[in-house]
């Protein structure tokens, strides 16, 4: 029985001492056949040819994960926590420190695996990298934000709901402190990496006015993307709760509010959709954005007058809010041309013909009314090319050869 005994660890020592020797001769495909044709005795090894064993397994997949092998990544990592977790037990701790040193290293190569896999679009396998990083470096976090972000960008929502769960439960803040100096020769404010190179750069004279600041806290935008997927996964229940934990911690956020509101009329809840937005009106009635966003979520929905009254609101606030400008435009041509279905409809009777002239008459009063809102806003900002665009577009459609050649040569065309 001792003579077996010697035989079985001296064959598991060859296996391990190929396996090595094809490692270092750049043949992890070798070494992992000699591995795995000692794995079926590791067992009852002692701990310290077991330590041994999986120390040079988590260095073969290391280095197949290196080479392109997505799957060996985790083998890797499997590997070389069972080594600090064997010599952790026996107190003999010959690989751990070499353990731990690839486990760092692996970290930096999960983080860049996953830019290459996010760059391919192959964003359900970046983002298990990066959770897998997180795993390594829990400290971290912003790995595990990474991962969700990737989920979602894949649309793959139930694996981003439990990543940003996760995230509130660590109460994961995300806010950074930002280093900034203006630039002396354009005048423009530019982020530095850090303060030490900020205060180089005023020392040396080409920046002044350093400035640090506090980015924003993303717990919001976490509350709100768990609500968001809720909302996709259709349990709006569970969404409607997120936003009332999301609001409760932010108070002030009136995106949440909006979002809350947009999901209530989704679920058929107009009464409550009016009060949220009457209140996310009232705590900022002097924000453009805010006026621009009431806006739109009305337009979405697909009431005019309201769309109309924000995008106005948001105009009076900042006569030169383009976008507002040519949103308010886009209900007056939405609207006129939701009348050409029934007009295509109508027959040759004179009834059909009369009601033909009717609705073409509205629309295109509906038509004159969009571009008056854009000729006022060509006032504010006469070479803008969006503006010009969609002002050429409704002259063509009117049929007004005149102001469609004027706007054509004001585009250059």
């Amino acid at each position: 029985m001792a003579m077996t005994f010697s035989m079985v660890a001296f064959s598991q020592k060859n296996e391990l001492k190929d396996a090595e020797k094809a490692l270092k001769n750049g043949d992890p495909a070798s070494a992992k056949a000699s591995l795995e044709a000692a794995s079926g005795m590791i067992s009852g090894a002692d701990e310290r040819v077991q330590a041994q064993y999986y120390f040079v397994r988590g260095n073969v997949f290391a280095d197949l994960a290196k080479k392109g092998d997505a799957t060996a990544f985790d083998e890797a990592v499997t590997s070389y926590k069972e080594v600090l977790s064997i010599e952790e037990k026996s107190g003999k701790e010959k690989y751990t420190s070499e353990s731990n040193q690839m486990l760092t290293g692996l970290t930096s190569d999960l983080i860049n695996a996953a830019v290459e896999d996010n760059n391919n679009k192959n964003f359900e396998e970046g983002a298990d990298k990066l959770y897998m990083a997180y795993t390594l470096s829990p400290r971290d976090t912003i790995y595990l934000y990474y991962a969700a972000s990737s989920a979602v960008n894949g649309g793959h929502y139930e694996k981003a709901l439990g990543y940003y769960e996760e995230l509130k439960n660590v109460n994961y803040d995300g806010s950074t402190l930002a280093f900034k100096a203006t630039n002396v020769e354009t005048g423009e404010v530019e982020e530095m990496n850090d303060k030490v190179q900020m205060e180089l750069m005023v020392k040396s004279g080409t920046y002044k006015d350093p400035v640090e600041e506090r980015t924003a806290s993303k717990s919001a935008e976490i509350i709100k993307n768990i609500a968001l997927i809720y909302t996709q996964l259709g349990q709006d229940d569970k969404a409607l709760q997120a936003y009332k934990d999301a609001r409760a911690n932010n108070p002030d956020d009136v995106n949440l509010l909006l979002n809350e509101a947009n999901l209530y009329y989704k679920m058929g809840d107009k009464d409550t959709f009016k009060v949220l937005m009457a209140q996310a009106s009232d705590m900022a009635p002097d924000n453009p954005d805010l006026q621009y966003n009431i806006g739109v979520i009305n337009m979405e929905q697909g009431n005019l007058e309201e769309a109309r009254a924000a995008y106005k609101k948001a105009i009076e606030i900042n006569p030169g809010y383009v976008n507002a400008q040519l949103n308010l435009s886009t209900t007056y041509v939405n609207e006129g041309n939701s009348l050409i279905d029934e007009m295509n409809s109508l027959g040759n009777s004179r009834a059909d013909i009369a009601r033909y002239e009717e609705l073409k008459s509205k629309k295109d009063d509906l038509f004159r009314e969009g571009a008056t809102v854009l000729e006022d806003a060509l006032k504010q900002n006469p070479d803008n090319q969006a503006i010009l665009s969609q002002l050429k577009n409704i002259y063509g459609a009117l049929g007004d050869n005149e102001n469609f050649m004027r706007i054509k040569n004001l585009l250059g065309e």
